[in-house]
């Protein structure tokens, strides 16, 4: 199997840059944790495309991308976070749509009207919040729209996931143009005149074209390189010590009401779907812990 990976690179006498990614195993895998309906795999995969596209872009190790879209439809919205080293995981707040069949597939109308939010964590005393409308719901135009309004650059976002069944992902991938600043104008216009020509992701998905591919097709006439390859991957870091400190930091009087109600509780991670059972004496050690602390 083809392992996922994104590329960075630049074109036009370095004046735009670029990030291409083929997501085909991660979105699969979002699906298979998830078991989501057609229209939400697709939309929970663009989203994971975008997260993985735009999480190339934080510098650090620590730094943290999350996107979220918050919608009026019956989708509701997505969450879905990344890091810079190729580390993406989402979740949809509605797995299953009813009716949603295989050939129909309507992601604006699945998710109305609504926003997204772009946070970014950079290790500051407070994260960046960037906010904008949603403007189709298509989710690649939605985020074309807020680099524009809230970063003020110039940017293409282009995304998709193509299904050969209502489970199986046959290709997922993306891409997102940058101009940087003072792009001259020539560049601008060729670029605009490319891109007016150029397929849509799925078709050019359905095609098998690699990102490689694409970006030397589209920027046959402004000296397109690759600068760097990263392998990616669907990867949620929960664990038994991160669930116990959410747990602690509920309080010990919220602890101490469950352990009087002598019940074991659940807390569940909604990014891998994993469950971590407290019993009633786990609890006590906790708020013992808590007690000495």
């Amino acid at each position: 199997m083809t392992k996922d990976y994104l590329i960075k690179g630049t074109a036009g006498e370095n004046q735009i840059r670029v990030f291409g990614a083929v997501t085909t195993n991660l979105v699969q895998k979002s699906i298979d944790l998830h078991h989501t309906s057609p229209t939400v795999s697709v939309a929970m995969g663009r989203l994971l495309t975008a997260g993985a596209l735009m999480g190339a872009m934080m510098k650090g190790n620590d730094e943290l991308l999350t996107l979220k879209i918050l919608g009026e439809g019956d989708l509701q919205g997505i969450l879905v976070t990344a890091d810079a080293n190729g580390a993406v995981k989402g979740y949809p707040y509605v797995k299953q749509l009813k009716p949603d069949p295989f050939e129909a597939i309507n992601i604006a109308s699945a998710i109305g009207n609504g926003s997204l939010t772009v946070i970014k964590d950079i290790g500051l005393k407070e994260p960046y919040v960037g906010y904008s409308p949603l403007v189709t719901g298509e989710i690649a135009e939605d985020l074309t729209y807020y680099y524009a309004k809230s970063e003020q650059i110039p940017t293409s976002v282009s995304l998709g996931v193509l299904l050969e069944s209502e489970q199986r992902v046959k290709q997922a991938g993306g891409f997102i143009i940058q101009l940087m600043p003072d792009t001259e104008e020539k560049i601008i216009s060729e670029l605009e005149q490319a891109l007016s020509q150029m397929p849509s992701m799925t078709k050019l998905l359905e095609a098998g074209q690699s990102p490689e591919v694409i970006f030397s097709d589209l920027f046959k006439n402004l000296g397109f390189k690759v600068n760097e390859t990263k392998e990616l991957k669907y990867h949620c870091n929960c664990s038994l010590e991160k669930v116990t400190k959410a747990l602690i930091s509920l309080g010990l009087k919220e602890i101490e009401a469950m352990i009087a109600e002598n019940e074991s509780i659940e807390m569940h991670c909604d990014f891998c779907e994993t469950n971590y059972p407290f019993t009633s004496n786990q609890l006590k050690t906790i708020a013992q812990e808590i007690k000495k602390n």
